[in-house]
């Protein structure tokens, strides 16, 4: 897997993942909307951690900065 999700983009997913998590924990959402929450929590986590995004590689979109040879 080719990196493609940049520091900032990382950063960014982190925090809307915290955001949602803590909506789900002081029931601002509950329910299926809840669930679905916790679950665009953890795919933006694990693309964070992965620095790998497949919707990215479908649309050919990079946020890494390119390295120079």
């Amino acid at each position: 897997m080719k990196k493609n999700v940049g520091v900032v983009d990382k950063v960014i997913r982190i925090v809307l993942a915290a955001l949602l998590v803590v909506l789900f924990l002081t029931n601002a959402v509950h329910g299926t909307l809840g669930i679905i929450f916790l679950v665009i929590a953890l795919i933006l986590l694990v693309t964070a951690f992965t620095n790998f995004c497949a919707l990215y590689t479908l649309l050919g979109i990079s946020t890494c900065k390119k390295k120079e040879k």
